[in-house]
């Protein structure tokens, strides 16, 4: 019997890995500065091209590791570089936030100074970049609040001054755990008048759902009266960006804690509110939700939820 010729088994092939591309728009879509927080891993001028990964007008960065006292400055070819990836991206606003770590309006003259250091070069990254806007949160008195709110003004003004450039400081309104400024809308009017007029327009304010609705601001059953304070207060033309979180925990708790649109102690209404009022429309907004498995999964999903509220309410006020 003749030799049984032994056939060789083809090679399994194995998976090609699966390539992203950044999103188009879809005809009709409403348009708008609606963007996520970006990473930067591996160069800032990375941060764009992932932007354009799930369609983003507008984008947030690092532009350090926010948990650590190391700066760094901006070097020409990388300022160049991302400039370059910004300009061939969708992307047309674009904003940091500052470190965790800075406190501006601490007691202790050594943590202060080092936050005002960690401040002004956070402003300089950002005037070296080009980016429109630098988010930071107001600081925590630990002594008495008063003291603490003119301290922070200071070193808000002392920073401005040493560090001229076109990039807008928006003051972030938190959800006023412990001795964290600025909780309320009366608080951050407060903080803004102490700063000197021709530094003053160089500011602007920055509205996280999570942390107003944690602050007792409640989005849910009296949307049109925290808006309405909000204007008379602080003012809508001094809103340079909106954070839209959802809130793990509930209302007045004044916990911090973000969730995905939808899913959290707001719920979807009154993000489909902001989404048409038109009061809202030229405001960036930014997601800094959970990313989940993924960078672009969680994002592409939130952002394609907001379009469509803005789609179905094209034109109107907002107010019911």
């Amino acid at each position: 019997m003749a030799a049984l010729k032994k056939v060789k088994k083809p090679e399994a092939r194995k998976p090609e890995a699966r390539k992203l591309e950044a999103r188009k728009p879809e005809a009709g879509e409403p348009r708008g500065l609606l963007g996520a927080h970006i990473s930067t891993a591996g160069g800032v001028a990375n941060a764009p091209p992932r932007a354009d990964l799930i369609g983003a007008t507008a984008m947030q960065i690092f532009t350090k590791q926010p948990n650590r006292w190391a700066e760094h400055e901006i070097a020409p070819e990388d300022a160049a570089a991302f400039r370059d990836a910004l300009a061939k991206s969708g992307v047309r606003f674009t904003n940091a936030h500052d470190s965790y770590l800075i406190n501006l309006a601490s007691p202790d003259p050594a943590l202060r100074d080092k936050s005002i250091g960690s401040f002004r070069a956070e402003l300089r990254r950002c005037h070296a970049l080009g980016l429109d806007a630098l988010v930071s949160h107001p600081g925590n008195f630990m002594d008495d609040r008063a003291d603490g709110i003119a301290r922070n003004a200071d070193a808000i003004t002392q920073s401005l001054e040493q560090e001229p450039g076109v990039t807008r400081l928006l003051m972030e309104l938190t959800a006023g755990q412990g001795t964290v400024i600025g909780s309320t809308f009366e608080e951050m009017a407060l903080l803004l008048t102490k700063i000197p007029a021709r530094l003053r327009k160089r500011m602007g304010v920055c509205l996280d759902t999570a942390h107003v609705f944690a602050a007792g601001y409640d989005l849910i059953k009296d949307y049109d009266g925290v808006w309405a304070r909000c204007e008379d207060l602080l003012g809508i033309e001094r809103l340079g960006l909106l954070h839209l979180n959802d809130s793990k925990a509930p209302l007045g708790s004044k916990k911090d804690r973000h969730e995905l649109l939808g899913a959290g102690e707001i719920g979807a209404g009154p993000f489909e509110r902001i989404m048409r009022d038109q009061r809202l429309a030229n405001i960036p907004k930014v997601l800094e939700t959970p990313k989940g498995d993924d960078m672009v999964t969680n994002d592409r999903r939130m952002l394609k939820m907001l379009r469509a509220f803005a789609g179905k309410g094209a034109g109107e006020s907002g107010e019911r």
